[in-house]
């Protein structure tokens, strides 16, 4: 590599050892002092380039490329106002773990403090949301810099990775001084190039390889906790959002006997011992009471049923398994934090424990066969509730002529693709997925459960979409597709991009209406109802989606599928009244309650 100035020359460093460090994707939003990386990250086949008008648009479609696939990706900025507007996605890459790498251009120190145009104190601007941040000073033509370059980029990584904790958000703030494109002072063509040699580690290594084994737990510990958990017959495991492979996590629950309640983002919710109603369940004071675990093991962040919450408090003995020590405990009930690799801990606690109980017969799709508890009945009698609680759901929203927001969330998790992936807007659509999408397998859910807000949502679609090879389908509000409709400014990405938009359509904000403030009438419709008025239809051609308008409920499945057989970018119009939906979930719940009492 030769480059022209030390601005060209720190932006062709800095790609380079961010692709040598395994980033395959990152995202422009695009303006003037970024020059040089723009350039340089255009002209590297290495890295994908993704370019977006709206800076919060592309920090949150940052965070869809990373959450779908697993790997740091990248997002760069301008100077000014543009850097602050990447802070809702830096918040949600803290809150949820996304390893997420935010690179912003700035002007040199001679121009900050002297009302320069389009700067401000861009030095630690995301305070302790990030995991690391570095200053990397004004690039100059001299002895060690391009060691100084490479070692600080594989830092960024290793942070954002996970090293000194929680994978999550890292910023290096890159100050550029003219010219930023690769010409001399003059404006020509360079006479003379920078003079440092630019090269990185021979074979296309990155500068310092980093390696952080996982956390396992000593021979002594894991005999004591499979002793512990081995005793306890009325169990139950509770599984969140959480970076862990569920497959360990549900096979240590089959060997136990336990229950699994599992939220949609844990992608544990399938085979035999899945709970699908568990908000249900524990809202009914009669189950609930009598079945309070003697033990309760928690993987991941969870807080999407109240019920759940309320049921598992600090009177219940619970175990908190996390490989980062993360305090995920805001109702203050976990009594316990076990800080070890969660896939590898639950292998060799079932390793440990099998064979300790009688096969089970039940093998519900997307499971493995496992052991039930015969000596107690308990799992049996989580099963035989469930079942009840189902049918009593299913059977109230199947005999309903208009499209209704739970049958939606069932009905459309139900209608992707085995090995697609299904992108859940917070609020609602979260919430109806917990309460009523039954279990199964082959689905991966992803969701914005980090600060859980409605921004962003429709970039977070797209970046799982671009990061993934398989089917892409998101459930969303109306709220949250028009509060993030400038994400579906992305150019030239559209072109190649396969995503269906299901969108529930109160034309408001739901959601409050369960909130006690739907109380207050006079005030409740404009400030928390926020009708918007606006017509899907003409939104979508107005971005050129494809477009289809869901009537009756059971024209929903085949919408979803005509839509993604068109391919493209589409949109499904299911249109709800929010009043009526409160009283349709009151019904739900008035439905399972008298399933559930007349068990005995």
């Amino acid at each position: 590599m030769r480059a022209a100035n030390p601005s060209h020359a720190l932006a062709l460093v800095v790609v380079d050892e961010l692709a040598r460090g395994g980033t395959t994707d990152a995202v422009l939003a695009p303006g003037s002092r970024s020059t040089a990386l723009a350039m340089a990250l255009h002209d590297d086949e290495r890295i994908r380039l993704h370019v977006e008008i709206d800076e919060r648009s592309a920090a949150f479609l940052a965070v869809g490329l990373a959450r779908g696939s697993g790997r740091p990706a990248v997002v760069v900025t301008t100077s000014g106002s543009a850097v602050a507007n990447l802070h809702p996605g830096v918040v949600e890459a803290d809150t949820g773990r996304v390893p997420l790498v935010v690179l912003s251009a700035d002007r040199p120190p001679e121009l900050r403090h002297t009302g320069a145009n389009q700067t401000i104190d861009q030095l630690k601007l995301f305070g302790d949301a990030v995991r690391h941040f570095v200053e990397v000073g004004v690039p100059t033509d001299r002895d060690g810099e391009v060691a100084y370059w490479r070692s600080t980029v594989c830092r960024l990584l290793a942070e954002a990775r996970g090293l000194s904790g929680p994978p999550g958000p890292v910023h290096a703030n890159l100050a550029f001084r003219e010219p930023t494109v690769p010409l001399a002072d003059d404006g020509r063509a360079p006479a003379a190039f920078f003079a440092g040699d630019l090269d990185g580690r021979p074979g296309g290594a990155p500068w310092s390889a980093v390696r952080r084994p996982a956390r396992r737990l000593d021979p002594t510990a894991l005999d004591d906790l499979a002793a512990r958990v081995g005793s306890v017959e009325r169990g139950l495991v509770v599984v969140g959002q959480t970076g862990a492979d569920p497959d360990p996590v549900l096979r240590l629950a089959e060997t136990l006997g336990w229950p699994v309640v599992a939220e949609p983002p844990s992608d544990a919710r399938r085979g035999p011992a899945a709970v699908d109603c568990a908000h249900h369940l524990l809202a009914h004071p009669g189950f609930a009471t009598a079945h309070v675990p003697d033990l309760v093991l928690r993987v991941g962040r969870t807080g999407i049923s109240p019920a759940v919450a309320r049921r598992l408090g600090p009177d219940v003995p619970q175990l908190l398994l996390d490989p980062d020590g993360s305090w995920d405990d805001p109702d203050r009930a976990v009594a316990e934090i076990l800080v070890a690799d969660v896939a590898d801990t639950c292998t060799r606690l079932a390793d440990a424990l099998a064979g300790s109980g009688p096969p089970d017969g039940d093998n519900r799709s997307g499971g493995p066969g496992g052991a039930d508890d015969d000596r107690t009945g308990w799992r049996a009698s989580w099963r035989h509730a469930e079942q009840a609680a189902r049918a009593a759901i299913d059977g109230l929203l199947d005999s309903r002529d208009e499209p209704t927001e739970p049958r939606t969330a069932r009905d459309v998790a139900a209608s992707v693709p085995a090995g697609g992936t299904l992108v859940a807007a917070s609020s609602m659509p979260i919430r109806d997925l917990d309460r009523y999408a039954a279990p199964r397998g082959g689905l991966r859910v992803v969701a914005n459960r980090g600060a859980s807000g409605i921004d962003g949502f429709v970039s977070t679609a797209l970046g799982v979409a671009l990061a993934g090879d398989g089917t892409t389908v998101a459930l969303a509000g109306d709220l949250s597709l028009l509060h993030d409709a400038n994400g579906l400014l992305l150019s030239p990405d559209a072109d190649r991009l396969d995503v269906t938009f299901v969108v529930v359509d109160n034309d408001g904000g739901g959601i409050f209406h369960f909130l006690p403030q739907a109380r207050f009438t006079d005030s409740f419709e404009r400030v928390f109802g926020t009708p918007h008025g606006r017509d899907l239809e003409r939104f979508a051609a107005f971005h050129e989606l494809g477009y289809r308008y869901v009537e009756a409920p059971g024209e929903l499945p085949g919408a979803v599928a005509s839509a993604i057989g068109a391919g493209g970018l589409q949109l499904v119009h299911v249109r709800t009244d929010r009043h009526a939906n409160v009283e349709v979930q009151r019904g739900l719940t008035a439905a399972v309650a008298a399933a559930l009492d007349g068990l005995g």
